[in-house]
């Protein structure tokens, strides 16, 4: 199984930096592929990944994200609001068809997978946004590495057990001053070649100890929303780490942080 892990993290690792550097619309695809099979993932869930309410949530994935690459995003309220009203229209003229909770994770899953995703892609247009873009990934898949290094070697203390059993208090804090510690790191290393952030070191160290916070929280949400359906991984798409969602479910949470910190720093 390490083997499996391993090889399966490494090709994410190189389509990952592939696509970020090259940025613009491969990076665009990339998002709008990665929401839509994790939406999947997520109506799977209440079986609603092949239904019409699930190709409504699909098809509103690729609007929102369209509306993005236009630069259309003031009708992004709009749009959701729109998309509300269709999907209770639905819900009214096909009674008793739909519960409100299936209702309810369309829209959910819109709002938690496409809407939050489409932030990594936001970041990497922003000026130094070639730069930017990676206080993403440290800020969550840096921060998780630090968290489990710590957890092994000085955890003693279970943090939240009923939910997540392996993780600890040491672990939790590890991964914080971690993540933190590389931004301050990844700062030093390009600071000469950012423009548009004053004192990169501080503020990459603070986008990225705020990011680990929210990646942790990001984390233990998904690992309820899978104890709530009594489910170990969201899918097999990435042998030995699950589906898209058990893979990028801190990257949904950490992305919005680092473009609306990004923008205030």
């Amino acid at each position: 199984m390490f083997w499996v892990r391993f090889r399966s993290s490494v090709v994410l690792m190189i389509v990952t930096v592939a696509t970020l550097v090259l940025g613009g619309n491969v990076l665009f695809a990339t998002i709008l592929a990665i929401s839509l099979i994790g939406m999947m993932e997520l109506y799977r869930t209440i079986k609603m990944n092949k239904s019409l309410i699930g190709v409504v949530g699909y098809t509103a994935a690729v609007v929102f994200d369209l509306l993005i690459l236009f630069h259309l995003e003031m009708y992004n309220m709009i749009f959701m609001i729109g998309f509300l009203l269709l999907l209770m229209l639905l819900y009214v003229f096909s009674y008793p068809k739909f519960k409100i909770e299936e209702i309810s994770m369309v829209f959910f899953g819109l709002f938690y997978v496409a809407v939050m995703l489409s932030f990594v892609y936001q970041v990497r247009m922003l000026e130094d946004g070639s730069l930017l873009v990676w206080l993403i990934f440290i800020g969550a898949w840096g921060s998780d590495t630090c968290a489990y290094l710590v957890g092994i070697l000085i955890g003693k203390h279970k943090f939240l057990p009923k939910l997540s059993p392996k993780k600890s208090l040491e672990g939790c804090i590890g991964g914080v001053i971690g993540a933190a510690l590389l931004g301050f790191i990844y700062a030093t290393i390009f600071k000469n070649t950012i423009a548009g952030v004053q004192n990169p070191q501080a503020a990459f160290a603070i986008i990225c100890g705020v990011s680990s916070v929210i990646s942790q929280l990001g984390d233990l949400a998904a690992s309820a929303i899978k104890r709530n359906h009594d489910i170990k991984d969201y899918g097999t798409l990435i042998p030995g780490h699950g589906g898209i969602l058990d893979r990028f479910d801190s990257i949904i949470f950490v992305a919005p942080v680092v473009y609306l910190l990004s923008n205030v720093l």
